[in-house]
């Protein structure tokens, strides 16, 4: 049987940056192993799967090591194919996730896409030994969301010059661990390391802004906010908060359409 796959390159407007992301659109689902083969076999941070259904797309996510809560630079690259590749009518696209509920994507006239995602519950956290070690450097606020931790540090060069301990950093539990501080250019910079979920760097993370945004709003006391991700590759998003949920806007870049072959 073969399969269309697109891989997208997701919060940037330039090909080769930003987070990459492999998307699936099936006709009915596929069994959970095969989705996890094909994953790892990607080898991206994330591959998406959405089936259409009645009134929304089932969407799930795939590390290529496990299947995720929630993945927003997968769900962006998703309605972007969606959109341009399967005539989706309209301004938004409706998912229904089996782990996150109700989420959808609206496009704007500039090409911009903004998810809409439940906003995260953090509560203050104190770091272990062991998580400063990994990290390397003391930070001065700690925090625990749903699936991360969040820690806070003072100046944007803390954060560009942590050289975490992978290996000690996969210890941890949770999915894994932002670091965040004020930006120069932006309203703050992060950047996300999840080794317990086979990614040590995740070039931009959608789902970590549902933790980052509503902190950063608190500290700044402002509803619309500007963020970078300080990867290597790098990407640019704009933020919102909007009662319990979170808007993260993005653009995207088709980097690939290909075809592939399941038993």
């Amino acid at each position: 049987m073969k399969q269309k796959i697109y891989q997208v390159d997701a919060f940037t407007d330039t090909l080769f940056k930003g987070n990459p992301a492999a998307v699936c659109i099936l006709e009915n689902w596929i069994p959970d192993e095969l989705m996890q083969q094909i994953a790892a076999e990607n080898n991206l941070a994330e591959t998406a799967f959405a089936v259409p259904g009645d009134k929304a797309y089932e969407l799930r996510w795939f590390t290529p090591k496990l299947e995720v809560d929630l993945c927003g630079h997968a769900t962006l690259a998703t309605a972007y194919v969606l959109f341009n590749h399967y005539g989706a009518e309209g301004d938004i696209i409706r998912f229904s996730s089996p782990r996150s509920g109700d989420l959808s994507v609206k496009r704007s006239e500039d090409g911009w896409l903004t998810l809409d995602f439940p906003k995260d519950t953090i509560q203050p956290d104190y770091p272990s030994d062991e998580i400063i070690q990994a990290l390397g450097k003391r930070p001065f606020g700690c925090y625990k969301g749903k699936t991360d931790y969040l820690y806070i540090y003072e100046e944007q060069e803390d954060i560009e010059e942590l050289d975490p301990d992978f290996f000690r950093m996969s210890k941890l539990d949770g999915r894994g661990v932002i670091v965040s501080a004020p930006g120069r250019e932006t309203d703050f910079v992060s950047r996300f390391f999840a080794p317990q979920a086979g990614i040590n760097e995740d070039p931009v993370t959608g789902s970590a802004h549902t933790t980052l945004a509503p902190y950063w709003a608190e500290q700044l006391i402002k509803t619309r906010m500007t963020a970078r991700q300080l990867s290597e590759r790098g990407g640019y998003l704009k933020c919102e908060i909007a009662g319990n949920r979170v808007y993260i806007s993005g653009q995207a870049v088709l980097y690939l359409t290909g075809e592939i072959e399941l038993p």
